[in-house]
């Protein structure tokens, strides 16, 4: 059993032109034994944004503090905290923190997928 605080786990940091302002941490994954998923939790600052990316697997997500924007089908559909997302597999994608304040969602994947 695991039972931690997320923010202990070290966060990644990714900036280029596709992604900005993005901290992702692997709450649970593989290194913890877990066999059929892995769980993430992504930080987006202020104007932050995930790369717009489509892959074979589907996730889920959990929008935990802030408001934001999910891309699905050609257009942006607004999310706040409390608010779930379900992404299948192949359909494109991207998130935004269209908030003043930080971002923090949870998003589910299957394992074999890559953690980060």
């Amino acid at each position: 059993m695991k039972v931690i605080e997320y923010s202990q786990e070290p966060a990644v940091r990714f900036e280029n032109d596709s992604i900005k302002g993005v901290s992702g941490r692997v709450v649970i994954g593989k290194a913890d034994g877990a066999p059929n998923f892995c769980m993430r939790v992504f930080d987006l600052e202020s104007g932050g944004f995930t790369p717009k990316h489509r892959h074979d697997w589907e996730h889920e997500i959990f929008f935990h503090t802030g408001q934001g924007e999910v891309w699905q089908n050609g257009n942006w559909v607004p999310v706040k905290a409390g608010s779930v997302a379900f992404i299948p597999g192949n359909e494109e994608h991207q998130i935004r923190n269209s908030g003043d304040n930080r971002l923090t969602f949870v998003c589910l994947i299957p394992s074999g997928a890559p953690e980060l």
